[in-house]
């Protein structure tokens, strides 16, 4: 199964995008399934179409589902919260904040991550076409399994433990039950399946991280933040969409200076992204809303080339802890002349500029508070060491 998840900013226009992208491929004979994973889910008013947490067919070899992190939540973390709910309730919490603060951090995001897997695993669906929510929340939801790890590894093999000593002891001491052997497996299971899903979309040969922009400077900026930290995370981007662009056909003389905005934004992005195929989409005449106005979305976007198809096989810059607790940045320059390369550094982005050609780079923050150590080519590649300022 081809995953294909589209992030960005929100009101770029990622449900358009995503919806488009999924008719395309069902049109070309692919089993393909869409969901939204935006809490303010807009995918049933793309397609036209009545959507809930189940999946529904749109129309032949497609079909739409707007995830319920609830119902994710009931249904995987439920026999382990059900005894978190009923010692807080004995401890005298009200039963109704109890259930809210048994949630694991960040699962109602990591929930989705579970029909990933329940789709991988039954193998029915050719592509699964993530329309993702904004970048905050989808930064959150592809790093949960990281996060779940560590909190797995420590708190509960603890927990686990402590609790085949005391449960003997538990009710006559404590007043309740331990967990039983049931829950803590349940856990185990829930945990093991968000490493599962972790390795899957960061493996460019199963799926694509695709951003969406709008040709605006803000918009552009917040997704290069975006992009730096997929990187950081080793997931692969393969694709910017620029959605929006005024169409040649708009001559008002109204629109110049828009126009003109825009061709310089998209420059920025050329820059902004590097070598990354940026993918262009006109501005509708209307909304779009209904299969045939998300069909004409997918003829600009992709001509007659398939969706599922990997775009960019290379890597723009990586990020990489070195062995004196600092970082290097690696910024991929073949045949750059070392002589032609200026670099400027402000607390959050790196500038290089190799000849007529300018590349910007938006850093994470825990680069911020470093210093570059040295800069130096090796291969063809140029390494910028961060270190700790002394």
């Amino acid at each position: 199964m081809r995953i294909i998840v589209h992030t960005g900013k929100g009101g770029v226009g990622k449900t358009s995008v995503s919806a488009a992208t999924a008719l395309r491929c069902s049109e070309l004979g692919l089993k393909t399934i869409v969901i939204s994973t935006d809490t303010a889910h807009s995918l049933g008013d793309s397609l036209d179409r009545e959507i809930g947490p189940e999946p529904v067919v749109i129309s032949p070899n497609l079909w739409a589902q707007e995830v319920d992190a609830r119902y994710s939540m009931d249904k995987y973390w439920g026999v382990f919260q059900k005894y978190m709910v009923a010692l807080f309730s004995r401890r005298g919490v009200e039963d109704i904040v109890a259930e809210e603060v048994t949630v694991l951090p960040g699962f109602e995001e990591g929930a989705h991550l579970l029909w990933i897997d329940k789709y991988q695993r039954e193998g029915f669906f050719d592509v699964l076409v993530v329309d993702a929510a904004p970048t905050a929340e989808t930064l959150r939801l592809l790093s949960f399994p990281d996060v779940t790890r560590w909190w797995f590894e420590r708190l509960l093999t603890f927990s686990k433990g402590a609790a085949r000593v005391l449960r003997p002891l538990a009710r006559p001491l404590l007043r309740t039950e331990l967990p039983n052997r049931e829950a803590f497996e349940t856990v185990e299971v829930l945990f093991d399946t968000f490493e599962k899903v972790g390795k899957l979309l960061g493996d460019p040969a199963t799926s694509s991280m695709r951003l969406v922009v709008n040709p605006e400077k803000m918009v552009i900026k917040e997704t290069q933040r975006t992009y730096t930290y997929l990187n950081l995370y080793g997931f692969p981007v393969d694709a910017v969409i620029c959605n929006k662009i005024l169409p040649d056909e708009v001559t008002d003389p109204y629109f110049d200076q828009w126009k003109d905005l825009q061709r310089a934004n998209i420059t920025l992005i050329g820059e902004a992204f590097g070598e990354l195929p940026l993918l262009k989409v006109p501005m509708m005449a209307r909304d779009v809303n209904g299969l045939e106005s998300l069909r004409r979305i997918g003829d600009a976007l992709y001509g007659d080339k398939s969706p599922i198809s990997s775009m960019f096989h290379g890597t723009t810059h990586q990020i990489i802890p070195d062995a004196e607790g600092g970082y290097v940045l690696r910024v991929p320059l073949p045949f750059a002349n070392r002589e032609d390369l200026d670099l400027y550094r402000s607390a959050d982005e790196i500038t290089l500029r190799v000849g007529p050609y300018r590349r910007n780079i938006v850093l994470p923050h825990a680069l911020w508070k470093l210093e570059i150590g040295t800069a130096r080519f090796e291969g063809a590649s140029l390494n910028i060491q961060f270190v700790p300022k002394r």
